[in-house]
C-alpha cells in the first residue's frame, strides 16, 4: 500500500515542470492501444465483484488507481510530464471535482430527508414510487431523485422474498429515463444547454420519445413485480416496520435541493469575463461560485440534520466512495479514448463517426441515437453526448432548427441509454452500492446488463422505427 502512494506521488511530482507549457494533444497521432487502461478498468469493475469479491471489496480504489498510472506514467515518458501534467489538470479541475461536488452535495442533502410512512411494496405502490422519482429526476437531477426515493423504496420493500429486480427498475426510470426532459436531469443535456441549446427545447422534441420509454417501463415492471408478489405469498415479518402518516423528517433539506438546482442553474445563465487559468485549465468565476456554494450547502445539511434522521435512513458514506474512486479512474483512463473519437474520421474511431452519416452527407438519426447510446453505455454520457453535437456540426441554431430530429436523437441516446449498464450514468452505481449497503443481492455487472437487455433494448428498437428513422 505505501509503494503504491509512493509510485503514485512520483507520478504526480514528474508532472510539475512545464505545466503551463502544455496544449491540447490530436487523438489521431494516438494508438487505440491508449484505450487499454479504460478498458481494463471497465472489466475490472465487471468482472473482480463477481471472481474476486473480498478483494474488490477491500481493494478497488488501488485498483482503479493501478489503471489510472498505468495509461499515465507511459503517456508522460512519451509525451512528456507537460502534456500528461495538463491533461491530468484539466480532467480533476473542470470535470471531475465539479462532478464530485455536485454529486456529493445531492447524495448528502437526499440523505438528509426520511420518508416515513406506512410503506408495504405492493406492486401499486412500487410503480407509484418510481413514477414520483421519474418526474422529480427532471427537476433535481437524476442523482437528487435517486439518493432522496431509492432509501424509502428498499424500506417499503425490505421484506419481500425478490427485491433487486426493483432496484433494476428504479436504475432505468428515476436514474436515467426521468432526467430527460431539462438541463437540469442529466449531465449531457446541462452541457447543451451550456452550448446554446434553449432550456424547453428538449421537453419540447422528445417527450413523447420519454412518456412511451417510461410508460412501458412501468407497465412492464407492474406486471413483474406482480408476478413476483403472488410468487412470494405470505409475507415474512416486516424488519424495520413503519408506523404513522406519511411525511418528511429533516424537510428543511427539500429547501437545500432547491438551492443545488438555483446554482446549477446559475452557472448555466451567468456569464462572467473573471477566469482564473491553473496550470493551462480555464475556471471561470460562475463555475467557482456554484461549487463553493455546493460545498458550503453540503455542510449546512451534515450540521443541521439530525442524527437520527441519518440513523433512520441508515446513511453512510461507504456509496459516496465507491464512487468518487472508481469515477477518479474513468474520468482519467477515458482521456484518450475522448480525444480519438473527437479527432473524427481522421481518428482510431473514425468508423464510428462515420457510420452516423448517411450516404448523400446528412446525419442519419437513427445512427445518431445508436452510436451516441451505446458509448454513453461505457464512457461518459456528458462528453459523449459533446463528441456527436460536435459531430453533427455544435452550431445550436441549427440543431434545434433544421437538424431538430438529430439532436433528439443525440440527447434521447446519451439519456436513455446511460440505463445500459452499471457505469453508464453515476446514479447507477450509487444506487447499486446503496441497495447492496441494504441487503439487497444486486445482479453483477454482466447479470444487469442481462436485464437491460432484454427490457430496454426492445424499446429503443420500438423508439427508433417510430421516432428517429
Amino acid at each position: 500500500m505505501k509503494k503504491l502512494r509512493w509510485i503514485a506521488l512520483a507520478a504526480l511530482l514528474s508532472f510539475l515542470p512545464g505545466w503551463a507549457l502544455a496544449a491540447d494533444f490530436d487523438g489521431s497521432q494516438l494508438s487505440p492501444l491508449w484505450g487499454i487502461p479504460f478498458a481494463g478498468l471497465l472489466l475490472s469493475i465487471a468482472l473482480m465483484p463477481l471472481l474476486l469479491p473480498t478483494f474488490w471489496h477491500h481493494h478497488f480504489g488501488k485498483v482503479s488507481a493501478a489503471w489510472t498510472l498505468a495509461f499515465f506514467l507511459p503517456f508522460a515518458v512519451l509525451f512528456g510530464p507537460a502534456l500528461a501534467g495538463t491533461s491530468l489538470v484539466h480532467a480533476l479541475v473542470a470535470e471531475y471535482i465539479p462532478f464530485i461536488i455536485l454529486l456529493t452535495a445531492l447524495f448528502t442533502v437526499a440523505g438528509g430527508i426520511f420518508i416515513r410512512g406506512n410503506l408495504h411494496g405492493s406492486p401499486g405502490l412500487n410503480a407509484g414510487l418510481l413514477l414520483i422519482g421519474a418526474v422529480l429526476a427532471s427537476f433535481m437531477g437524476t442523482t437528487g431523485a435517486s439518493m432522496l426515493m431509492i432509501r424509502p423504496l428498499i424500506r417499503a420493500n425490505d421484506n419481500r422474498t425478490h427485491s433487486a429486480h426493483i432496484v433494476v427498475f428504479f436504475i432505468f426510470i428515476v436514474s436515467n429515463a426521468g432526467g430527460s426532459l431539462t438541463p437540469l436531469g442529466d449531465p449531457p443535456l446541462f452541457l447543451g444547454f451550456l452550448k446554446g441549446v434553449d432550456f424547453f427545447w428538449t421537453v419540447k422534441h422528445i417527450f413523447p420519445e420519454t412518456l412511451f420509454l417510461i410508460g412501458s417501463l412501468l407497465v412492464i415492471f407492474y406486471l413483474l413485480d406482480s408476478w413476483y408478489y403472488r410468487r412470494e405469498g405470505v409475507q415474512p415479518v416486516d424488519p424495520t416496520p413503519d408506523t404513522g402518516r406519511l411525511g418528511f423528517d429533516g424537510a428543511f433539506n427539500f429547501a437545500l435541493l432547491a438551492g443545488v438546482a438555483g446554482l446549477v442553474l446559475l452557472s448555466g445563465f451567468w456569464k462572467s469575463a473573471v477566469v482564473f487559468d491553473v496550470f493551462g485549465t480555464e475556471v471561470g468565476l460562475p463555475g467557482l461560485v456554484r461549487d463553493a456554494g455546493l460545498i458550503a450547502i453540503t455542510l449546512l445539511s451534515l450540521n443541521m440534520t439530525a442524527d437520527k434522521v441519518h440513523e433512520d435512513n441508515q446513511f453512510s458514506w461507504g456509496p459516496m466512495a465507491e464512487v468518487a474512486k472508481l469515477f477518479a479512474g474513468i474520468f482519467l483512463t477515458i482521456i484518450p479514448v475522448i480525444a480519438m473519437l473527437k479527432a473524427g474520421t481522421a481518428g482510431p474511431f473514425g468508423a464510428v463517426v462515420s457510420a452516423v452519416t448517411r450516404p448523400d452527407g446528412q446525419p442519419d438519426p437513427a445512427m445518431y441515437f445508436w452510436a451516441t447510446g451505446a458509448l454513453s453505455s461505457f464512457l461518459d454520457n456528458a462528453p459523449t453526448y459533446l463528441v456527436f453535437f460536435n459531430t453533427a456540426g455544435g452550431d445550436p441554431a441549427t440543431l434545434m432548427t433544421t437538424l431538430a430530429p438529430t439532436l433528439a436523437a443525440i440527447s434521447a441516446g446519451a439519456v436513455f441509454m446511460g440505463a445500459n449498464t452499471y457505469i453508464g450514468n453515476a446514479p447507477n452505481l450509487m444506487v447499486k452500492a446503496i441497495a447492496e449497503d441494504r441487503g439487497v443481492k444486486m445482479p453483477s455487472f454482466f447479470g444487469y446488463m442481462a436485464w437491460s437487455g432484454a427490457v430496454l433494448i426492445p424499446l429503443f428498437i420500438v423508439m427508433t422505427l417510430i421516432w428517429f428513422r
